[in-house]
């Protein structure tokens, strides 16, 4: 069973390309690195920011590479009270919450399909959601934490996640959405686009987001900052516990 692992941006996925044994392979305008981690298969790619780029990685993933389950890590921003900065998200749906083909079908509606959320594979999801329970409570980056202001217990909550084609960056922007999808959780740019194409090729899929800002002004200050200093480590750390789960 061969796991894909992807990222949006390199500084995400550096620490797991790190651990990884794997050889680069340009296809399609992207890089995978395929080998082993832990005995599983392995390839590992950066898909680029935006639900397009992230489709058409997910398929070269699948047809190409003929990866068997896929799993999505990075950062978002967060939108519940419950969900800050250092915590860890592990999603249970994905919606796109900048699709609207109204009136012809309901706001956030993927037309054609009668969904406007697709979920993710429980069996997958459990895995993940072990893997990161084991990876917070073993975290050592307390410190990192405080330079930022974050919570300096990182709790796991898993449930929706937004995505758009749009960094959610000011607290207008934010509270906007808060209203308009109140149980989403989280908001990023890739995830429900990975999402469909999985559930459209019967892939299982799943998905884990630190929160790196609370997806408002000060979400462009802290962001990159928080990605070197906490996000890389402990994806690495989430992914390394998923391929022990899996082998």
């Amino acid at each position: 069973m061969t796991l894909g692992i992807v990222s949006a941006m390199h500084e995400e996925l550096s620490a797991v390309l790190e651990r990884v044994q794997a050889r680069p392979m340009e296809w399609a305008g992207r890089t995978f690195w395929h080998g082993h981690w832990h005995g599983v298969p392995v390839v590992a790619v950066l898909s680029r920011i935006g639900k397009v780029a992230a489709a058409t990685t997910v398929t070269t993933l699948i047809h190409r590479f003929e990866v068997d389950q896929v799993v999505m890590t990075g950062v978002a921003g967060g939108l519940a009270e419950s969900v800050q900065v250092g915590d860890a998200v592990v999603a249970d749906a994905f919606m796109q919450h900048d699709l609207d083909a109204s009136p012809l079908f309901p706001r956030y509606e993927v037309p054609l399909y009668g969904l406007s959320r697709f979920g993710v594979d429980a069996r997958l999801s459990g895995r993940l959601m072990q893997a990161a329970q084991e990876a917070l409570s073993q975290a050592d980056w307390p410190a990192a934490l405080g330079e930022l202001n974050a919570r300096a217990l990182p709790r796991l909550h898993t449930g929706l996640v937004a995505s758009g084609d749009r960094f959610v960056s000011s607290a207008e922007e934010s509270r906007t959405l808060r209203q308009a999808v109140p149980d989403a959780l989280a908001v990023e740019m890739e995830g429900a686009a990975m999402a469909q194409v999985c559930h459209d090729h019967g892939v299982p899929f799943a998905g884990v987001r630190l929160i790196s800002d609370r997806a408002d002004d000060s979400a462009h200050v802290d962001f990159m900052r928080f990605i070197r200093k906490v996000a890389a480590p402990v994806s690495a750390a989430i992914m390394q516990g998923l391929v022990q789960r899996l082998a």
